[in-house]
Protein backbone atom coordinates (compact mmCIF):
# COMPACT_ATOMS: atom_id res chain seq x y z
CA UNK A 1 0.00 0.00 0.00
CA UNK A 2 1.32 3.48 -1.06
CA UNK A 3 1.65 6.15 1.63
CA UNK A 4 1.28 9.41 -0.60
CA UNK A 5 2.38 13.01 0.50
CA UNK A 6 -0.96 14.70 -0.01
CA UNK A 7 0.98 18.39 -0.05
CA UNK A 8 2.84 16.97 -3.19
CA UNK A 9 1.81 13.94 -4.15
CA UNK A 10 4.89 12.52 -3.96
CA UNK A 11 5.72 9.07 -2.58
CA UNK A 12 6.60 8.87 1.16
CA UNK A 13 7.06 5.23 1.18
CA UNK A 14 5.14 1.70 0.76
CA UNK A 15 4.06 -1.03 3.57
CA UNK A 16 2.83 -4.55 3.44
CA UNK A 17 -1.32 -4.31 3.99
CA UNK A 18 -2.81 -7.50 5.92
CA UNK A 19 -4.82 -9.94 4.67
CA UNK A 20 -7.82 -12.20 5.41
CA UNK A 21 -4.81 -14.65 7.13
CA UNK A 22 -3.08 -11.81 8.93
CA UNK A 23 -6.23 -10.88 10.14
CA UNK A 24 -7.06 -13.73 11.86
CA UNK A 25 -3.68 -14.62 13.39
CA UNK A 26 -4.23 -10.84 15.14
CA UNK A 27 -7.37 -11.67 16.55
CA UNK A 28 -6.38 -14.94 17.89
CA UNK A 29 -2.84 -13.95 18.86
CA UNK A 30 -5.46 -10.86 20.98
CA UNK A 31 -7.35 -13.41 22.39
CA UNK A 32 -4.66 -15.08 23.89
CA UNK A 33 -3.56 -12.18 25.26
CA UNK A 34 -6.26 -10.61 26.88
CA UNK A 35 -6.23 -12.31 30.02
CA UNK A 36 -3.06 -12.36 30.78
CA UNK A 37 -3.65 -8.13 30.13
CA UNK A 38 -7.24 -8.00 32.16
CA UNK A 39 -5.37 -9.72 35.61
CA UNK A 40 -2.70 -6.97 35.33
CA UNK A 41 -2.85 -4.94 38.13
CA UNK A 42 -4.81 -1.50 37.35
CA UNK A 43 -2.20 0.73 38.92
CA UNK A 44 0.52 -1.17 36.66
CA UNK A 45 -2.08 -0.20 33.44
CA UNK A 46 -2.01 3.19 34.17
CA UNK A 47 1.70 3.34 34.58
CA UNK A 48 2.08 2.07 31.10
CA UNK A 49 -0.18 3.85 29.48
CA UNK A 50 1.47 7.28 31.40
CA UNK A 51 4.97 5.89 29.81
CA UNK A 52 3.19 5.76 26.58
CA UNK A 53 2.02 9.16 26.95
CA UNK A 54 5.79 10.38 27.65
CA UNK A 55 7.08 8.51 25.18
CA UNK A 56 4.93 10.58 22.72
CA UNK A 57 6.36 13.91 24.57
CA UNK A 58 9.92 12.76 24.28
CA UNK A 59 9.26 12.12 20.74
CA UNK A 60 6.96 14.77 19.47
CA UNK A 61 9.03 16.49 17.12
CA UNK A 62 9.37 12.96 15.10
CA UNK A 63 5.65 12.35 15.39
CA UNK A 64 4.45 15.24 14.04
CA UNK A 65 6.56 15.23 11.39
CA UNK A 66 5.57 11.94 9.87
CA UNK A 67 1.81 12.80 10.91
CA UNK A 68 1.95 16.47 8.73
CA UNK A 69 3.74 14.38 6.04
CA UNK A 70 1.07 11.99 5.35
CA UNK A 71 -2.48 13.88 6.04
CA UNK A 72 -1.22 17.21 5.47
CA UNK A 73 -1.73 18.78 8.77
CA UNK A 74 0.43 21.90 9.42
CA UNK A 75 3.34 21.32 11.60
CA UNK A 76 2.44 23.09 14.66
CA UNK A 77 -1.24 21.91 14.83
CA UNK A 78 0.28 17.99 14.04
CA UNK A 79 2.67 19.60 17.45
CA UNK A 80 -0.58 20.68 19.52
CA UNK A 81 -2.34 17.57 18.07
CA UNK A 82 -0.04 15.50 20.06
CA UNK A 83 0.13 17.52 22.57
CA UNK A 84 -3.46 17.82 22.89
CA UNK A 85 -3.97 14.06 23.09
CA UNK A 86 -1.16 13.63 26.06
CA UNK A 87 -3.20 15.93 28.35
CA UNK A 88 -6.53 13.58 27.40
CA UNK A 89 -4.26 10.58 28.77
CA UNK A 90 -3.33 12.42 31.98
CA UNK A 91 -7.15 13.19 32.80
CA UNK A 92 -8.39 9.61 32.26
CA UNK A 93 -5.18 8.00 33.91
CA UNK A 94 -6.20 9.65 36.86
CA UNK A 95 -9.81 9.38 36.45
CA UNK A 96 -9.36 5.68 35.76
CA UNK A 97 -9.41 4.26 39.47
CA UNK A 98 -12.51 5.75 40.40
CA UNK A 99 -14.48 4.93 37.00
CA UNK A 100 -13.19 1.13 37.41
CA UNK A 101 -13.39 0.79 41.16
CA UNK A 102 -16.21 -1.32 42.14
CA UNK A 103 -19.36 0.18 43.31
CA UNK A 104 -21.13 -0.63 46.60
CA UNK A 105 -24.97 0.33 46.38
CA UNK A 106 -26.00 -1.58 49.67
CA UNK A 107 -22.79 -2.70 51.96
CA UNK A 108 -24.72 -4.06 54.71
CA UNK A 109 -28.33 -5.72 55.99
CA UNK A 110 -29.34 -9.04 54.96
CA UNK A 111 -28.49 -8.56 51.29
CA UNK A 112 -25.20 -6.70 50.23
CA UNK A 113 -25.32 -5.55 46.71
CA UNK A 114 -22.35 -4.28 44.85
CA UNK A 115 -21.51 -3.41 40.66
CA UNK A 116 -18.15 -4.72 38.86
CA UNK A 117 -16.79 -3.58 35.64
CA UNK A 118 -15.22 -5.68 33.49
CA UNK A 119 -13.46 -5.85 30.14
CA UNK A 120 -15.22 -5.96 26.93
CA UNK A 121 -12.67 -8.67 25.48
CA UNK A 122 -10.99 -7.71 22.59
CA UNK A 123 -11.81 -4.43 20.96
CA UNK A 124 -11.95 -3.30 17.25
CA UNK A 125 -10.99 0.34 16.66
CA UNK A 126 -11.57 1.55 13.03
CA UNK A 127 -10.25 4.95 13.40
CA UNK A 128 -10.09 8.34 11.47
CA UNK A 129 -7.30 10.44 9.72
CA UNK A 130 -8.23 13.58 10.64
CA UNK A 131 -6.79 13.61 14.20
CA UNK A 132 -5.69 10.27 14.73
CA UNK A 133 -3.63 10.62 17.74
CA UNK A 134 -6.96 12.45 19.33
CA UNK A 135 -9.85 10.17 18.20
CA UNK A 136 -7.31 7.52 18.68
CA UNK A 137 -7.20 8.20 22.40
CA UNK A 138 -10.75 8.80 22.87
CA UNK A 139 -11.40 4.47 22.44
CA UNK A 140 -7.94 2.71 23.14
CA UNK A 141 -6.86 4.66 25.96
CA UNK A 142 -9.82 4.06 28.12
CA UNK A 143 -10.00 0.32 26.28
CA UNK A 144 -6.36 -0.98 27.72
CA UNK A 145 -6.72 0.91 30.89
CA UNK A 146 -10.21 -1.25 31.41
CA UNK A 147 -8.44 -4.64 30.86
CA UNK A 148 -9.14 -4.84 26.87
CA UNK A 149 -7.45 -6.17 24.06
CA UNK A 150 -7.48 -3.84 20.95
CA UNK A 151 -7.05 -4.23 17.26
CA UNK A 152 -6.73 -0.60 15.69
CA UNK A 153 -7.21 0.06 12.42
CA UNK A 154 -5.93 3.60 11.56
CA UNK A 155 -7.24 5.26 8.34
CA UNK A 156 -4.80 4.17 5.33
CA UNK A 157 -4.59 7.43 5.32
CA UNK A 158 -2.85 8.06 8.50
CA UNK A 159 -0.93 4.65 8.47
CA UNK A 160 2.48 5.85 9.53
CA UNK A 161 1.28 7.19 12.73
CA UNK A 162 -0.82 4.35 13.23
CA UNK A 163 1.96 2.46 13.58
CA UNK A 164 4.08 4.85 15.82
CA UNK A 165 1.26 4.52 18.24
CA UNK A 166 1.36 1.10 17.64
CA UNK A 167 5.44 1.36 18.42
CA UNK A 168 5.51 3.52 21.51
CA UNK A 169 2.29 1.53 23.41
CA UNK A 170 4.62 -1.50 23.18
CA UNK A 171 8.26 0.51 24.15
CA UNK A 172 5.60 1.15 27.60
CA UNK A 173 4.82 -1.92 28.14
CA UNK A 174 1.59 -2.70 26.44
CA UNK A 175 2.62 -6.73 24.94
CA UNK A 176 2.68 -6.85 21.23
CA UNK A 177 -0.63 -8.85 21.35
CA UNK A 178 -2.82 -6.72 23.42
CA UNK A 179 -2.27 -4.47 21.14
CA UNK A 180 -2.40 -4.48 17.56
CA UNK A 181 -2.57 -2.66 14.24
CA UNK A 182 -4.60 -3.78 11.39
CA UNK A 183 -3.23 -2.09 8.06
CA UNK A 184 -5.14 -1.59 4.89
CA UNK A 185 -8.23 -0.02 3.34
CA UNK A 186 -11.78 -1.00 3.39
CA UNK A 187 -10.90 -4.47 2.60
CA UNK A 188 -8.98 -5.27 5.97
CA UNK A 189 -12.03 -3.20 7.37
CA UNK A 190 -14.52 -5.40 6.02
CA UNK A 191 -12.61 -8.08 7.55
CA UNK A 192 -12.69 -6.75 10.89
CA UNK A 193 -16.02 -6.33 11.00
CA UNK A 194 -16.27 -10.59 9.98
CA UNK A 195 -14.23 -11.45 12.99
CA UNK A 196 -15.18 -12.96 16.07
CA UNK A 197 -14.50 -9.62 18.08
CA UNK A 198 -16.06 -8.40 21.55
CA UNK A 199 -16.72 -4.55 20.46
CA UNK A 200 -16.90 -2.14 17.50
CA UNK A 201 -15.55 1.59 17.83
CA UNK A 202 -15.92 4.05 15.18
CA UNK A 203 -14.57 7.40 13.97
CA UNK A 204 -15.40 8.80 10.94
CA UNK A 205 -18.41 9.60 8.41
CA UNK A 206 -22.29 8.57 9.22
CA UNK A 207 -22.87 6.85 5.80
CA UNK A 208 -19.43 4.44 6.96
CA UNK A 209 -20.83 4.70 10.56
CA UNK A 210 -23.83 3.17 9.73
CA UNK A 211 -22.88 0.29 7.32
CA UNK A 212 -20.76 -0.69 9.93
CA UNK A 213 -23.43 -0.41 12.61
CA UNK A 214 -25.73 -2.73 10.52
CA UNK A 215 -22.76 -5.03 9.66
CA UNK A 216 -21.96 -5.53 13.59
CA UNK A 217 -25.67 -5.13 14.64
CA UNK A 218 -25.78 -9.11 14.51
CA UNK A 219 -23.42 -10.09 16.73
CA UNK A 220 -25.49 -7.96 19.75
CA UNK A 221 -21.71 -6.53 20.88
CA UNK A 222 -21.18 -3.03 21.74
CA UNK A 223 -20.97 -0.36 18.87
CA UNK A 224 -19.59 2.84 19.88
CA UNK A 225 -20.06 5.50 16.75
CA UNK A 226 -18.41 9.11 17.05
CA UNK A 227 -19.40 10.45 13.24
CA UNK A 228 -19.51 13.69 11.72
CA UNK A 229 -21.65 16.88 12.26
CA UNK A 230 -22.63 20.12 10.46
CA UNK A 231 -21.97 22.13 13.56
CA UNK A 232 -24.27 25.37 14.11
CA UNK A 233 -22.83 28.73 15.64
CA UNK A 234 -24.99 31.84 16.29
CA UNK A 235 -24.04 35.09 16.89
CA UNK A 236 -26.12 37.16 19.22
CA UNK A 237 -26.82 41.28 19.04
CA UNK A 238 -25.58 42.11 22.07
CA UNK A 239 -21.46 40.31 21.34
CA UNK A 240 -19.08 43.08 23.30
CA UNK A 241 -16.27 42.78 20.66
CA UNK A 242 -17.40 41.62 17.67
CA UNK A 243 -13.67 41.12 15.74
CA UNK A 244 -12.41 39.25 18.93
CA UNK A 245 -15.48 36.85 18.32
CA UNK A 246 -15.24 37.13 14.44
CA UNK A 247 -11.43 35.82 14.65
CA UNK A 248 -12.31 33.23 17.50
CA UNK A 249 -15.32 31.55 15.38
CA UNK A 250 -13.04 31.76 12.01
CA UNK A 251 -10.56 30.18 14.35
CA UNK A 252 -13.54 27.35 14.86
CA UNK A 253 -14.32 26.67 11.22
CA UNK A 254 -11.09 26.98 9.51
CA UNK A 255 -8.63 25.09 11.76
CA UNK A 256 -7.10 22.20 10.41
CA UNK A 257 -8.47 23.43 7.25
CA UNK A 258 -11.88 22.69 8.49
CA UNK A 259 -11.56 18.95 8.12
CA UNK A 260 -12.86 18.37 11.92
CA UNK A 261 -16.27 16.20 12.94
CA UNK A 262 -16.73 19.73 15.32
CA UNK A 263 -15.60 22.48 13.30
CA UNK A 264 -17.70 25.41 12.57
CA UNK A 265 -19.58 24.73 9.65
CA UNK A 266 -22.65 27.31 9.32
CA UNK A 267 -22.76 30.34 11.17
CA UNK A 268 -25.80 32.39 12.12
CA UNK A 269 -25.31 36.31 13.00
CA UNK A 270 -27.84 38.64 14.54
CA UNK A 271 -29.08 41.18 11.83
CA UNK A 272 -28.02 44.32 14.00
CA UNK A 273 -24.20 43.02 13.84
CA UNK A 274 -24.06 40.63 10.84
CA UNK A 275 -22.65 43.71 8.39
CA UNK A 276 -19.29 44.49 11.12
CA UNK A 277 -19.02 40.55 11.66
CA UNK A 278 -18.78 39.57 8.17
CA UNK A 279 -16.28 42.74 7.35
CA UNK A 280 -14.26 41.27 10.61
CA UNK A 281 -14.46 37.36 9.53
CA UNK A 282 -13.46 38.01 6.16
CA UNK A 283 -10.32 40.27 6.97
CA UNK A 284 -9.48 37.06 9.56
CA UNK A 285 -9.91 34.65 6.61
CA UNK A 286 -7.37 36.31 4.58
CA UNK A 287 -5.07 37.12 6.48
CA UNK A 288 -4.27 33.27 6.99
CA UNK A 289 -0.79 32.19 5.18
CA UNK A 290 -1.69 28.90 2.91
CA UNK A 291 1.44 26.72 2.14
CA UNK A 292 3.21 23.89 2.82
CA UNK A 293 2.69 21.82 6.00
CA UNK A 294 6.18 21.91 6.83
CA UNK A 295 6.77 25.48 6.20
CA UNK A 296 6.50 27.09 10.35
CA UNK A 297 3.68 29.64 11.10
CA UNK A 298 1.34 28.00 8.45
CA UNK A 299 -2.17 28.26 8.65
CA UNK A 300 -3.61 26.50 5.78
CA UNK A 301 -2.11 23.30 4.64
CA UNK A 302 -3.56 20.68 2.55
CA UNK A 303 -6.40 18.87 2.62
CA UNK A 304 -5.60 14.92 3.39
CA UNK A 305 -8.16 13.48 0.68
CA UNK A 306 -7.47 14.25 -2.77
CA UNK A 307 -11.10 14.48 -4.02
CA UNK A 308 -11.85 16.83 -1.33
CA UNK A 309 -11.19 19.93 -3.40
CA UNK A 310 -13.13 18.89 -6.17
CA UNK A 311 -16.00 18.33 -3.55
CA UNK A 312 -15.92 21.75 -1.74
CA UNK A 313 -15.99 23.70 -5.67
CA UNK A 314 -19.26 21.81 -6.26
CA UNK A 315 -20.78 22.93 -3.11
CA UNK A 316 -19.18 26.44 -3.83
CA UNK A 317 -20.68 26.31 -7.36
CA UNK A 318 -24.16 24.59 -6.16
CA UNK A 319 -24.23 27.79 -3.43
CA UNK A 320 -23.51 30.62 -5.95
CA UNK A 321 -26.05 28.88 -8.56
CA UNK A 322 -28.80 29.31 -5.58
CA UNK A 323 -28.19 32.65 -5.32
CA UNK A 324 -24.81 32.93 -2.74
CA UNK A 325 -22.68 35.06 -3.07
CA UNK A 326 -18.74 34.59 -3.05
CA UNK A 327 -16.50 36.52 -0.79
CA UNK A 328 -13.33 35.40 -0.53
CA UNK A 329 -11.61 31.63 -2.17
CA UNK A 330 -13.72 29.35 -3.95
CA UNK A 331 -11.62 27.01 -5.84
CA UNK A 332 -8.63 24.96 -5.75
CA UNK A 333 -5.50 26.52 -5.35
CA UNK A 334 -3.43 25.55 -8.83
CA UNK A 335 -0.48 23.54 -7.71
CA UNK A 336 0.50 20.02 -6.98
CA UNK A 337 -0.82 18.92 -3.61
CA UNK A 338 -4.45 18.83 -2.34
CA UNK A 339 -4.85 22.59 -1.43
CA UNK A 340 -8.24 24.84 -1.43
CA UNK A 341 -8.61 28.45 -1.06
CA UNK A 342 -10.23 29.69 2.77
CA UNK A 343 -14.03 30.75 1.24
CA UNK A 344 -16.25 32.40 2.95
CA UNK A 345 -19.85 32.10 1.13
CA UNK A 346 -22.84 34.91 2.02
CA UNK A 347 -26.32 35.42 0.99
CA UNK A 348 -26.78 31.49 1.81
CA UNK A 349 -29.64 29.86 2.78
CA UNK A 350 -30.31 25.77 3.87
CA UNK A 351 -31.24 25.10 0.06
CA UNK A 352 -27.48 24.45 -0.63
CA UNK A 353 -25.53 21.85 -0.08
CA UNK A 354 -23.00 24.11 2.04
CA UNK A 355 -25.26 24.75 4.80
CA UNK A 356 -26.87 21.12 4.57
CA UNK A 357 -23.91 18.70 3.58
CA UNK A 358 -21.14 17.76 6.04
CA UNK A 359 -17.98 20.16 3.65
CA UNK A 360 -14.97 18.94 5.76
CA UNK A 361 -12.86 21.63 4.50
CA UNK A 362 -11.99 25.47 4.79
CA UNK A 363 -15.11 26.57 3.33
CA UNK A 364 -18.01 28.45 5.50
CA UNK A 365 -20.97 29.61 4.82
CA UNK A 366 -22.51 33.14 6.36
CA UNK A 367 -26.58 33.52 7.40
CA UNK A 368 -27.94 36.48 8.36
CA UNK A 369 -31.00 35.83 11.17
CA UNK A 370 -33.61 37.96 12.62
CA UNK A 371 -34.11 36.78 16.19
CA UNK A 372 -32.96 34.42 18.48
CA UNK A 373 -35.92 32.29 17.42
CA UNK A 374 -35.08 31.98 13.59
CA UNK A 375 -31.47 31.08 14.48
CA UNK A 376 -32.63 28.52 16.52
CA UNK A 377 -34.84 26.77 14.36
CA UNK A 378 -32.21 27.35 11.70
CA UNK A 379 -29.39 25.80 13.84
CA UNK A 380 -32.02 22.48 14.73
CA UNK A 381 -32.41 22.27 10.85
CA UNK A 382 -30.66 19.13 10.24
CA UNK A 383 -29.78 15.51 10.72
CA UNK A 384 -26.72 15.85 12.50
CA UNK A 385 -26.51 16.74 16.41
CA UNK A 386 -22.95 17.27 17.54
CA UNK A 387 -22.30 20.43 18.63
CA UNK A 388 -23.77 24.16 18.81
CA UNK A 389 -21.85 26.70 19.59
CA UNK A 390 -23.78 30.22 21.10
CA UNK A 391 -22.15 33.91 21.40
CA UNK A 392 -23.21 36.08 22.79
CA UNK A 393 -22.72 38.60 26.06
CA UNK A 394 -26.01 37.43 28.16
CA UNK A 395 -25.41 33.88 30.03
CA UNK A 396 -29.26 33.55 30.37
CA UNK A 397 -29.77 34.07 27.06
CA UNK A 398 -27.20 31.47 26.00
CA UNK A 399 -29.07 28.81 28.58
CA UNK A 400 -32.20 29.04 27.21
CA UNK A 401 -31.07 28.79 24.19
CA UNK A 402 -28.32 25.83 24.05
CA UNK A 403 -31.35 24.11 26.32
CA UNK A 404 -33.37 24.12 23.03
CA UNK A 405 -30.41 23.05 21.08
CA UNK A 406 -30.67 19.31 20.09
CA UNK A 407 -27.08 18.14 19.54
CA UNK A 408 -24.19 16.22 22.18
CA UNK A 409 -22.32 19.15 22.92
CA UNK A 410 -23.08 23.25 23.49
CA UNK A 411 -20.68 25.67 23.76
CA UNK A 412 -20.97 29.52 25.08
CA UNK A 413 -18.55 31.80 23.91
CA UNK A 414 -16.02 29.12 22.46
CA UNK A 415 -16.32 26.31 20.11
CA UNK A 416 -14.66 23.22 18.52
CA UNK A 417 -13.56 22.19 21.73
CA UNK A 418 -13.24 18.80 23.35
CA UNK A 419 -12.76 18.05 27.31
CA UNK A 420 -11.40 15.21 28.51
CA UNK A 421 -13.52 15.55 31.50
CA UNK A 422 -17.07 15.62 29.47
CA UNK A 423 -18.64 13.64 27.52
CA UNK A 424 -18.27 13.05 23.69
CA UNK A 425 -21.11 12.10 21.94
CA UNK A 426 -23.66 12.63 19.01
CA UNK A 427 -27.08 12.80 18.06
CA UNK A 428 -29.09 11.28 15.15
CA UNK A 429 -26.31 11.15 12.13
CA UNK A 430 -23.57 12.29 14.80
CA UNK A 431 -24.15 9.04 15.91
CA UNK A 432 -24.18 7.24 19.06
CA UNK A 433 -22.43 6.54 22.51
CA UNK A 434 -20.07 8.74 24.77
CA UNK A 435 -16.48 8.73 24.61
CA UNK A 436 -14.58 10.49 27.20
CA UNK A 437 -15.22 11.48 30.80
CA UNK A 438 -16.05 8.69 33.31
CA UNK A 439 -19.24 7.34 30.64
CA UNK A 440 -16.48 7.31 28.13
CA UNK A 441 -14.24 5.18 30.12
CA UNK A 442 -17.05 3.00 31.35
CA UNK A 443 -18.14 2.23 27.64
CA UNK A 444 -15.07 0.01 27.24
CA UNK A 445 -16.60 -2.30 30.36
CA UNK A 446 -19.87 -5.01 30.50
CA UNK A 447 -20.99 -4.10 34.53
CA UNK A 448 -21.85 -7.06 36.67
CA UNK A 449 -24.13 -6.70 39.50
CA UNK A 450 -23.69 -8.75 42.56
CA UNK A 451 -26.31 -9.70 45.13
CA UNK A 452 -24.54 -11.23 47.96
CA UNK A 453 -26.61 -12.81 51.08
CA UNK A 454 -24.77 -14.15 54.09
Amino acid sequence: MNIVNPATQELITSVIADDQQSILQKVADAKSGLKNWANVQLSERIAIIRKFAALLQENIESCAQILSSEVGKPLQQARNEVNGACARIEWLTANTSAAFSETWMVESGPTREKIVYEPLGVVCNISAWNYPYLVGTNVFIPALLAGNAVIYKPSELATLTGLEIGKYFHEAGVPDDVFQCAIGDKAVGELLLDADLDGYFFTGSYKTGKYIYERVSKKMKPCGLELGGKDPLYVTDDVADIVSVAANTADGAFYNNGQSCCSVERIYVHEKVYDAYVKAFVAEVKSYKIGSPDTENVYIGALTRKEQPRFLAAQVQDAIQKGATLLCGGKPINVQGNFFEPTVLVDVNHEMDVMKEESFGPIIGIMKVKDDAEALALMNDTQYGLTAAVFCTNEKRAADLQKELNAGTVYWNCCDRVSAALPWSGRNHSGFGSTLSMVGLRAFTQPKAYHLRS
